[in-house]
């Protein structure tokens, strides 16, 4: 069978609308994060933090932060790329599901300026103790079911001849269902939630499954943006459209599991946190490790990229570049110490680069410029450099005891080792954080009125 190329056609006019319109929400979630990072740095600066009239705005603004550029930010662009493969029926519906992403978006910004506090830094979605950040939460996770059962019934089907968009169709197809499940794990967590779970153990089991199960839609849509961005910047990968087809589905399949685990142990047991973490430990790079593989082979064959594919190019390779890292350093795993972090980070971060180069290819699609020039080529290197040296400093750190979740005097540097190490991640983060600036301003730039191009 013929590879005629791993892509999406152009959306129609209603589907084009639903992706413009998740696409502003994740990129507002983006600057709004940045900007509680600023309040970050302004909360723990001598003169000015007596400025913040609130108790621990500090930890209060980072768990703002955090739940913007991770749950928003991943979430809402999960919803650009179900709309570019949504039939466009039931729009009502998707507008509704978008309008309260949006509305719960808003309220979780606001909380902390209407007096909501008490957080609380459990893992995966960080919290504010407060009715008002609750419902925020709330409203955007009404939201976002709502999106996913619309892209379970209204999506294009896979047709009867894989081609190599049917790939991708069933791999966004795989997404949407586990996503489901991500749901129903929470709903499973709830509901069997052991009454003596207070405070911050009951928010991190509430999210734990959840929080586990989702990664694998992360990741499955991660791999679909890699084959598109391959075939677009000139690597096809030499890959029968069935092949990736059951890669997909090897993806897919370990988070089936989380039923299981849910069904056979008691919600908070010792079993049921083990059996979570393995599954995403053992089972999140099944299918990344071979088509990453066969991806980068192509590209070294192919030369190099097209001037109006480079910076997807870079996206691309720089994303395999760090969940490969990332998953090496996730089985160098050894106590609790900042080897988690980097861990993840390099797998958050591969998700994300992937998300910006598609970012730019889809734009013109939307009706959009086109991003082009010199400084949209190096700010996929740029960011992804940056990001690298922050991993790779949190490893080297971490491999000398240096513990997560602490700061100042509490991460006791006290060897060169120790300091040399944390020293290479905050400039890794700052070289990070100049490539994330730079993808808003081209983005931006390119979605204003006067440069609208295209369509």
């Amino acid at each position: 069978m013929l590879n005629r190329g791993f892509s999406l056609e152009a959306p129609g006019a209603e589907s084009r609308r639903f992706a413009t319109g998740w696409l502003l929400l994740s990129l507002a979630s983006l600057v709004i994060g940045g900007l509680f990072t600023l309040l970050i740095v302004m909360s723990r600066t001598p003169g000015v933090q007596d400025l913040f009239p609130w108790v621990d705005f500090f930890h209060t603004a980072l768990v703002v932060h955090v739940d913007l550029t991770v749950l928003v930010w991943f979430l809402s662009f999960a919803g650009v790329l179900w709309s570019l493969n949504s039939s466009g029926r039931h729009p009502l519906w998707m507008w509704m599901a978008l309008g309260l992403c949006g509305a719960g978006t808003l309220t979780i910004t606001a909380a902390p300026f209407l007096g909501s506090g008490n957080p609380l830094m459990n893992n995966y979605v960080p919290v504010l103790q407060d009715p008002l950040f609750l419902t925020g939460l709330g409203l955007f996770g009404i939201g976002f079911t709502m999106l996913v059962l619309h892209g379970l019934l209204f999506s294009h089907a896979v047709g009867r001849e894989i081609t190599g968009s049917g790939a991708l169709r069933f791999g966004l197809l795989t997404a949407l269902l586990i996503a489901l499940l991500a749901v129903l794990a929470l709903a499973g967590s709830w509901h069997g939630m052991p009454e003596s779970a207070t405070g911050k153990a009951y928010y991190e089991l509430l999210f734990w499954g959840a929080g586990h199960t989702i990664q694998f839609t992360h990741v499955q849509l991660m791999l679909v943006a890699w084959l598109w961005l391959a075939t677009i910047s000139g690597a096809l990968p030499n890959l029968n459209p069935r092949v990736a087809l059951l890669l997909f589905a090897l993806g897919a399949v370990p988070a089936l599991l989380t039923l299981w685990i849910y069904l056979a142990y008691e919600v908070g047991s010792a079993d049921h946190i083990l059996g979570l973490t393995r599954l995403m430990q053992y089972g999140g790079g099944l299918a990344a490790l071979p088509l990453g593989a066969v991806i980068v082979w192509t590209v070294l064959q192919a030369g190099k990229a097209p001037e109006t594919s480079r910076a997807e190019r870079s996206a691309l390779l720089f994303s395999i570049l760090l969940f490969g890292i990332g998953g090496i350093i996730g089985f160098m795993i050894s106590g609790s110490n900042v080897t988690i972090p980097a861990h993840y980070h390099g797998s958050i971060v591969a998700v994300t680069l992937a998300y910006m180069g598609v970012t730019y290819h889809i734009l013109p699609q939307l009706g959009f410029s086109k991003p082009l020039g010199r400084v949209v080529s190096l700010q996929p290197a740029i960011y992804g450099t940056g990001q690298l040296l922050h991993v790779l400093g949190l490893a080297w750190s971490g491999g000398y005891g240096v513990q997560r979740k602490t700061a100042g005097s509490a991460q006791e540097l006290e060897s060169i080792q120790k300091i040399a190490g944390m020293g290479i991640m905050g400039l890794g983060g700052l070289i990070a954080i100049v490539g994330g600036i730079l993808f808003l301003v081209v983005v931006f730039r390119a979605m204003w009125p006067g440069r609208r191009g295209g369509r």
